[in-house]
């Protein structure tokens, strides 16, 4: 007998959700943010040790047992819509998701003899703790079961670079493709990473390049990639959410506020429209992100739930944004104002981890509904 599945928050999730806005409130100001794009450290790693040090959501994911929490996918997509609200500067999704979620392939089914946890249990460990911080090297723009590129193993060690991998700059730890099929740990000591222009500043990108570096085999990279990219695309969609969320919220307030022809500017109809329109939207929106991460959670159409989700997600946040922008007049359209940075946040995420058309085209081959 199937249960119907429950999408509202529990008291538990909201009760993190309220924990991590106010840590964000405290660390995380917009003026704070837009100065660190500005700065050589975009990142804010004191705000990142906060989170998932003093917190403990680096380890949402992973088992109790190697010291993380123990929760689900729908834990970590709540993190993933708060830290979307701020445009947080801190590598949650690429180290304590998609770097997890491809660690955790190798866990369990990889015990050494006598056993001895895997290499892959040995490097979650720090992950959960947030002593070190790991990046899958595989460009952000690949979608879950795209090609990806990878390195030349050559005598024990690896050759090439690998471009467009988000985060790259604050990484202890790269989990490197290489040719031979093989999924490695690579010190990021050993590595030279170049930063690229990013249209994202808060996500920044870089290109990795590998010349002789020493790595630990961890095991097939192509089924640990895909299920990282899958999971990173899925909660990609609630952080996708968090920023529409915000843009809505705060265009709502700022026209209650503003007046023109002594009345507030939001009790213009055509305004209402776009408004009603867009909260329509929004609310649509957190019913396939929230499907995407308790699909995750259980196991359950995981391919067509994700599939969905990204499908919907970008072009939902970028009109979001674009409407922020928009409706904010003159002051929405400067430096100061962050409508700008989740307007480029959502525009980099639009082609992250596949575009919106990718997953409209897996999601018609996975429900066999092709074009003619």
């Amino acid at each position: 007998m199937s249960t119907q599945t429950d999408l509202l928050y529990t008291e538990e999730e909201e009760a993190l959700r309220a924990a991590v806005r106010d840590l964000l409130g405290d660390h995380c100001d917009a003026a704070g943010v837009i100065a660190r794009t500005e700065s050589d450290a975009p990142h804010d790693l004191r705000l990142w040790k906060a989170l998932a040090g003093t917190m403990g959501l680096a380890g949402l994911l992973v088992p109790e047992e190697l010291g993380g929490q123990g929760a689900t996918h729908r834990e970590a997509a709540v993190v993933l819509e708060e830290l979307g609200r701020a445009v947080a500067p801190v590598p949650y999704l690429t180290s304590a998701v998609v770097a997890t979620e491809a660690l955790l392939a190798f866990h369990r089914s990889r015990l050494r003899p006598g056993g001895e946890t895997s290499v892959a249990a040995d490097l979650l460990g720090p992950l959960a703790r947030a002593t070190a911080v790991a990046v899958l090297a595989v460009g952000l723009h690949t979608a879950p079961g795209a090609a990806f590129p990878t390195v030349r193993l050559e005598d024990g060690t690896l050759h090439g670079e690998l471009t467009g991998i988000a985060d790259a700059a604050c990484a202890d730890l790269l989990l490197v493709p290489a040719d031979d099929g093989g999924l490695y740990a690579v010190d990021a000591a050993a590595v030279t990473v170049t930063p690229q222009v990013s249209f994202d500043l808060t996500r920044p990108l870089a290109t990795v390049t590998l010349t002789g570096a020493p790595g630990r085999r961890l095991g097939d990279a192509a089924p640990a990639v895909r299920r990282a990219l899958r999971a990173g695309a899925g909660l990609l969609a609630s952080e996708q959410l968090g920023s529409a969320d915000w843009a809505l919220t705060e265009t709502v307030r700022y026209l209650k506020d503003r007046k023109q022809f002594n009345r507030p500017v939001g009790g213009f109809q055509a305004l209402k429209h776009r408004l009603a329109q867009l909260w329509l939207e929004v609310v649509n929106l957190r019913a396939a992100a929230r499907g995407a991460a308790d699909a995750l959670a259980t196991g359950e159409d995981v391919e067509v739930a994700v599939a969905v989700a990204q499908a919907y997600a970008a072009p939902v946040a970028v009109r979001a944004a674009e409407e922020a922008v928009q409706l904010h007049g003159g002051i929405g359209m400067t430096w100061e104002h962050p409508a700008h940075l989740h307007l480029k946040r959502a525009k980099a995420d639009s082609i992250a981890y596949g575009t919106a058309g990718a997953h409209r085209a897996a999601l018609a081959e996975l429900v066999d509904l092709r074009a003619p």
